[in-house]
């Protein structure tokens, strides 16, 4: 496992350092800059026909120019576009649209709405929102990013959510009433993903809000999964929450299982976590195993690990992003241009694509505009700089405005083979397919930061650093600010901390003493191993006003400055 860490770390160390844009991309005849702006327009033509013909609803129907409901009446395309437009530069929208959510949005509505959608969309965009507020000149208030208007609002759809997770095994309902809870007739069968995808938000929340219950039912979700594996290390796609009997047994990494994985690796980075990453490659070793074959991964049964169906999904295609966040390059470039000869072949990924017979399959020919092929090219040309990854990224635009554009926004795509279109525009085009084009071609982007720029913000807790690069996205690419889980901790014995700074304060104040001094100037430094990261026996350190882990009226160092560091390293080799 901690090979594993130390080949994360140092991928990290090599995107941190930002490979000059070399002279391969120019030679192959791709205008960077021009895709880039097309890009741009792409999200423009799309996001503002929603504005005029869908909002306030969740999404635009493109070829009838009006707007529909679908996840829960929230205004979600507004919600998932939101930190896009800041990734685009656009401030000035992005305080608009603030504005507008927390006067428009309500979570106290009559609404039975997806666990899984909400979560990812909603609860991640506001988070996100939130903690990019001051790099996009929000007016901030007292506390943050310790508070805030759009943190209160990602914790109340949060909290409409936790009656899902009270059920006997800790994994949630895949629906809930957002007014009345889970209904009484309410199915039990919920897809593995829609379990294990909430660590990320979750976690955030409860690091944020000081209160650890969302933490807390993300990890014993996570943790029954892990508990129900089979025998040969897979999990299977749909589980009874209530007796934890698998109800559909096929094994893979695509549709109804794959964010599971993803936050096992995302979760680990964010929290610095090793014991969610050695649950990943525990289950990469049983993947790799059984359903691995010529750089393709099939559909097993997770008992047996007999093949089950031998077809390609687009949502697969997260995958070789996801090897290249583990320093398995060569893997990831492998399975990548596999998957890309798919897109070559029909102008798009087609849900389903059958291998041996490398055609689509009945009933699964569409092409919703999905980001995932997209996003694996964005994360290995951070890591590679192989112009193939720039061609995906053009092939990609001609592709979409080409089929898919219409006087009203971009269309999903029904049918590849034909090219007919569907009335809807996904809310992830604007936050997922749009963002991750646009980061693919924009190489000097803010959330590229190496680490050279950042903020320090003054908390009740002491100095915090953020926007210093560094950023998990969600599964719906919404991007989290791994330093922003240390700015806000509330344990007790931090808050005593904090007490008898501010009373030593007071009391050098009165006597006119009073000299601050940094952490710096102390000699005075955080290591893996400090005091306030080891609990006690019994679970928590006790009181000892006399001896304090800082020097008094010093601002504490950050774990994020030691173990996320200015060049990326995540984990920390502590043997």
């Amino acid at each position: 496992a901690m090979a594993a860490l130390r080949a994360l770390g140092s991928f990290l160390f090599l995107w941190a350092l930002r490979l000059p844009a070399g002279p391969c991309a120019a030679a192959r005849g791709i205008d960077v800059a021009s895709y880039r702006e097309r890009v741009r327009a792409m999200f423009y033509h799309a996001y503002e026909h929603y504005l005029e013909s869908a909002f306030p609803y969740d999404e635009l129907r493109p070829l009838t120019c009006d707007g529909q409901d679908t996840w829960g009446s929230f205004s979600l395309t507004l919600i998932d576009a939101l930190d896009t437009l800041l990734i685009l530069g656009n401030v000035s929208e992005f305080q608009r649209v603030v504005s507008v959510l927390q006067e428009g949005v309500d979570f106290d509505i009559d609404v039975n709405a997806s666990v899984f959608e909400t979560n990812i969309r909603v609860v991640g965009g506001l988070l996100s929102a939130h903690l990019l507020s001051k790099k996009a000149g929000v007016e901030l208030e007292a506390g943050w990013p310790c508070s805030g208007p759009l943190l209160r609002m990602a914790e109340e759809a949060a909290r409409k959510l936790l009656p899902a997770f009270q059920t006997p095994t800790g994994m949630p309902y895949g629906t809930v009433n957002l007014l009345h809870g889970v209904n009484p007739g309410e199915t039990p069968v919920t897809c593995t993903a829609g379990i294990g995808t909430f660590i990320v938000e979750f976690a955030t929340l409860s690091h944020l809000t000081g209160d650890p219950v969302f933490e807390d039912v993300a990890r014993k979700a996570l943790k029954a999964l892990w508990k129900n594996r089979s025998d040969i290390g897979l999990v299977g796609n749909h589980i009874d929450v209530v007796t934890a009997k698998w109800v559909a047994q096929d094994a893979g990494i695509g549709a109804g299982v794959d964010s599971y994985f993803e936050y096992l690796v995302k979760g680990a980075i964010l929290l610095q976590d090793e014991e969610l990453m050695s649950m990943f490659l525990e289950y990469n070793k049983a993947i790799k195993n059984y359903t691995k074959f010529d750089d393709w991964y099939l559909w097993v049964q997770m008992y047996k690990g007999t093949v089950s169906m031998p077809v390609f999904q687009s949502l697969e295609a997260y995958w070789p992003g996801l090897q290249s966040l583990i320093g398995d390059v060569d893997n990831a470039m492998r399975t990548f241009l596999n998957y890309y000869t798919v897109w070559k072949q029909f102008g798009g990924l087609p849900e389903f694509y059958n291998i041996p017979q490398g055609y689509t399959v009945d009933k699964r020919e569409g092409y919703p505009l999905r980001p995932e092929l997209i996003e694996s090219a964005m994360y290995l040309y951070r890591a590679t700089r192989d112009p193939t990854l720039l061609e995906l990224g053009r092939d990609a635009v001609e592709s979409i405005e080409k089929i898919s554009k219409v006087d009203c926004g971009f269309a999903t795509i029904k049918d590849l083979r034909d090219h007919r279109l569907d009335n809807r525009m996904e809310s992830f085009f604007l936050a997922e397919t749009i963002k991750y084009l646009y980061l693919l071609f924009d190489p000097d982007n803010f959330i590229h930061n190496n680490g050279s720029v950042f903020d320090v913000v003054l908390t009740p807790y002491g100095e915090c650093v953020l926007n210093a690069g560094g950023y998990v996205f969600n599964t719906e690419a919404h991007p989290i600010d791994p330093a922003a889980l240390h700015c806000c901790r509330r344990r007790r014995e931090e808050q005593w901390e904090v007490e008898d700074l501010l009373r030593e304060f007071y009391s050098l104040k009165k006597t006119k003493k009073f000299t601050l001094k940094r952490a710096s100037d102390s000699g005075e430094g955080k290591s893996a191993k400090d005091p306030e990261d080891a609990p006690s026996e019994k679970g928590e350190e006790k009181r000892n006003p006399k001896k304090s882990s800082h020097s008094l009226l010093s601002c504490p160092s950050q774990s994020f400055n030691s173990k996320l560091a200015v060049l990326g390293q995540v984990f920390l080799d502590n043997t």
